[in-house]
């Protein structure tokens, strides 16, 4: 189901914790075999579960509390924008209105050539930094103005 290496990957994560709270494991798990599936199928959640002797329904519990795992295919770069009320006041909403109109598309859609998914997210914990960006949960990109929003676009279609 999963590749030799992220297992290895999961295995690090597992040996974090007492050896009787493998389930403890479970964030850093269900991140890693996103990172190689690109979504998380409910065959990927149930390997997690077994891997981690927990139940399915536990692993399913996590996977959709937090916007970070995709519990569907979506493009090749999630871009989420943080609209919660700091950034909102400081232009989250702006840079999504423009990012909408840029790529055509709205919240919890994907362009035509499968490239982008635009989604709206929660605290990014960088206030300070609005408009906030964060593309495929791992590169955060802060003061987005328009100008940094139509680099950045032009960069991910590089």
């Amino acid at each position: 189901m999963l590749s030799a290496e992220s297992l290895e990957k999961i295995n690090r994560e597992i040996a974090k914790y007492p050896a009787d709270q493998k389930q403890s494991a479970v964030m850093s798990a269900l991140a890693i075999a996103q990172d190689e599936k690109g979504w998380l199928a409910t065959e990927t959640m149930n390997f997690i579960a077994k891997y981690l002797e927990m139940p399915a329904i536990a692993v399913y519990e996590v996977a959709t509390f937090y916007n970070m795992y995709n519990l569907k295919p979506l493009g090749k770069y999630k871009i989420t924008v943080c609209t919660n009320l700091p950034c909102a006041l400081s232009g989250g909403n702006v840079a999504a209105d423009y990012l909408k109109q840029k790529l055509g598309i709205g919240f919890n859609e994907t362009t035509a050539d499968g490239l982008f998914t635009l989604k709206e997210g929660e605290c990014m914990g960088a206030c300070g930094d609005a408009p906030v960006l964060l593309v495929n949960n791992k590169r955060m990109c802060s003061f987005m103005s328009n100008d940094q929003i139509d680099q950045l676009l032009e960069e991910l279609r590089k």
